[in-house]
């Protein structure tokens, strides 16, 4: 018997009618002597993580069956607070979040594991509940602002979801002084007799300057931009003078062939380039990636380091690497015309566009041309060669061929596209917002889009043909429910989904195909995604829903995304293996299990933090704009106002519905629009609106808007 949390769970369901013992469990379910050990350091464990709870007497049981809920507190700014139940994997479990009034968040904080008592009863809409134990505090570490106290101070917390100031003893300030933005420890977590007790570890300046503001939000999610002086040691110990001729003879040299790299006109990062070979009755398409696994290796301090970043971070004019400089901008970096190893994937597809082979092997290229998108687009819209040879231009035509023909057959076959345009902020050099503007988004932004695609496919492909574990990069279909409040949205604008069960990819690329063209489309874009789960990392291959496609991974960023250089010592481990034995396979599970659950949650820390320095960077924007007048779109309605979407701007602000003086408005949640109550004027989703800048909070990073009279 394999003593897992499925198992113990399973266990615990069907032959315990209470709690009991370990003792009284050992007996009940059987566990051997040699295993009893193991047994009790699992339920150890499960009880701090929530998935058991021990009560009195040293007896375990499960929470639900006590009507307690285990999970992690979302706290409220006003006091309140939700607990997020944790999913019992075991009975996959789909419990209503518990509200948490003021005078039951005991001395919780937000972010915590707690175990909750539910007090009222689970017919009402929200269960409401107590919180009678903390099983983890999940915040060590707060950014805030420092007040001077005498000789002491306090720091109230930026994020105002942490409902208690921290008391700073004199000897702990770091000499902060008040309107200081400092990063704290916390050491003493509060009770009913104190508040927390910490010390400051990091004066970060004051808030009026923009930089402290945005290292504020990178300490509010443990970021630090400077990698360990370890780490920068052994990136400055490689050299690319290092590879033995050994290691060349092990490579296929295509230092001759026709290869070039097409990035954003600020990269400094080249991970991927490209190669074509027109075969007469169909295309060899070359995707050639840097081998950075060749540099850092499995267990390195470079790989350790790498793991824990897990991705690159980027925002306005600035990025936090993953790797260090000496690798990410220049031992690995695919620069024109100078060798580098790689890992290539050459993929032979018909004239149809249908993979007919496919190889993978490690390589040495030079790459001939360094081109932007723009540069891309330009020679393929106009014609002009740039001053480029006529083997570029013919290679570059081929491509943009093969591109058109993979993406017809991406969309026809069940990818899904929201056609959604990104924002763009271009900084001054002295760190000021000059403009916000849509992202460029070109044909030869297509084009690379469907050759990384297609090389991660292929990989995905090769791994699950080889029965190898790999970090796959999935996509789940949307719940039920969510598709249908989808299509009641949907038919409030004259559109509706053919069917609400089992709802298709290429069922939602069809409503697209619908609303495309028309006012809402932008607006019904965006519901549409948040619509859609998350994309994640996981060690399941249940593929990915929204691109359609059965298996898919990560391979061609291994410079700036960690699952694409675990993907690569995956690929060279079995190149030469026919396949993956049941037995390796077992073995090496756990680990990729490892590796998908922090990039997953990195991934989603590096989101969080570029949305709050994109927000900060609007706000900014805006700050000298007050009392200026806009066109708008509202993109959301609420009930206590709607958002909207400055058309010039490319920025967001709430028109609150206490601003709108001209009748009394009431939020009617079917028809999600507000509807004044005497002259029956509406305001929903889609209507054009005429709007002045009211006010800027930079702290909060909003922006307030008022409604201008036509």
């Amino acid at each position: 018997m394999k003593l897992t949390e499925e198992t113990i769970l399973k266990l615990l369901r069907t032959k315990a009618t209470r709690p009991m013992k370990v003792s009284e469990m050992v007996k009940q379910f059987s566990i051997p002597d040699v295993k009893r050990r193991e047994f009790r350091n699992r339920l150890k464990e499960m009880a701090s993580n929530g998935l058991l709870i021990k009560i009195r007497g040293g007896r375990y049981g499960l929470p639900d069956e006590m009507n307690l809920i285990t999970g992690v507190l979302n706290a409220h700014h006003k006091g309140f607070g939700f607990v997020v139940p944790s999913r019992d994997r075991a009975t996959d479990s789909k419990e209503k979040d518990i509200f948490i009034s003021r005078g039951n968040m005991g001395d919780a904080m937000h972010l915590d594991l707690v175990t909750v008592r539910v007090e009222s009863g689970r017919d009402r809409e929200r269960p409401e509940g107590k919180v009678i134990r903390i099983l983890k505090r999940n915040t060590q570490t707060l950014v805030g602002t420092f007040e001077k106290f005498g000789r002491d101070g306090w720091v109230i917390p930026m994020e105002a979801k942490y409902l208690h100031d921290i008391f700073i003893s004199g000897k702990n300030t770091l000499k902060a002084k008040t309107g200081h933005i400092v990063s704290v420890d916390i050491e003493t977590y509060p009770n009913r007799h104190q508040p927390p007790l910490g010390r400051v570890t990091e004066v970060l300046g004051f808030s009026d300057d923009p930089d402290v503001e945005v290292k504020s939000i990178l300490r509010k999610h443990g970021v630090f931009q400077d990698f360990p002086d370890k780490v920068l040691k052994a990136a400055k110990k490689i050299s690319l003078s290092d590879i033995d001729e050994e290691e060349k003879q092990h490579r296929r040299d295509l230092s001759d062939w026709m290869i070039f790299t097409i990035d954003g006109a600020k990269a400094k990062d080249f991970d991927d380039a490209v190669s074509i070979e027109n075969m007469g009755d169909g295309f060899r398409l070359g995707v050639h990636i840097a081998d950075v696994s060749h540099f850092v290796e499995e267990n390195s301090i470079l790989d350790k380091e790498a793991f824990l970043r897990a991705t690159s971070i980027y925002f306005p004019d600035a990025v936090i690497p993953m790797l260090p400089f000496e690798l990410s901008n220049e031992i690995c970096s695919l620069k024109p015309n100078e060798k580098r190893l790689t890992v290539t994937v050459l993929i032979d597809f018909d004239d149809r566009g249908n993979v007919v082979g496919r190889k993978f092997f490690n390589s040495i290229i030079q790459s001939k041309v360094r081109f932007t998108y723009s540069e891309v687009a330009h020679i393929l819209e106009t014609g002009d060669s740039n001053n480029q040879p006529k083997e570029v231009i013919d290679s570059l035509n081929t491509m943009h061929t093969l591109s058109r023909i993979l993406r017809k057959n991406r969309f026809a076959t069940g990818s899904v596209d929201f056609n959604l345009p990104e924002p763009e902020v271009h900084m001054t050099e002295d760190g000021k917002v000059h403009k916000i503007v849509v992202a460029e988004h070109n044909i030869a932004h297509e084009l690379i889009e469907e050759f990384m695609l297609a090389a991660n496919q292929e990989t995905a492909r090769f791994l699950f043909e080889k029965n190898v574990p790999a970090v796959h990069r999935i996509h789940e279909r949307p719940d039920e429910d969510k598709i249908a409040e989808l299509n009641r949205f949907l038919l409030t604008f004259g559109f509706s989904l053919d069917h609400l069960h089992n709802v298709s990819s290429i069922d939602l690329q069809k409503l697209l195909m619908k609303i495309k063209g028309h006012a809402e489309e932008r607006t019904l874009n965006a519901l549409l995604l948040r619509t859609m789960k998350k994309a994640v990392y996981s060690e399941k291959d249940p593929g990915h829903y929204c691109l359609g496609f059965k298996h898919y991974t990560h391979f061609t960023s291994p410079i700036r995304r960690y699952p694409d250089l675990i993907t690569h010592r995956q690929i060279k481990t079995f190149l030469t293996k026919r396949k993956c034995s049941e037995r390796e396979h077992k073995r090496l599970l756990p680990k990729i299990a490892e590796y998908c659950e922090q990039s997953s949650a990195r991934e989603q820390n590096a989101t969080q933090i570029e949305r709050e320095i994109n927000d900060l960077r609007r706000a900014q924007f805006m700050a000298d704009k007050i009392g200026k007048i806009y066109s708008g779109i509202i993109t959301s309605v609420t009930a206590f106002g709607f958002f909207v979407e400055l058309a010039e701007v490319f920025v967001e602000g709430l028109v609150r519905i206490s601003s709108i003086t001209d009748d009394y408005y009431i939020f009617i949640e079917t028809e999600y629009k507000l509807q004044g109550q005497r002259r029956h004027r509406t305001f929903k989703i889609g209507d054009t609106v005429k709007i002045r800048v009211a006010s800027v909070d930079l702290a909060k990073r909003q922006i307030s808007l008022a409604l201008h009279p036509k």
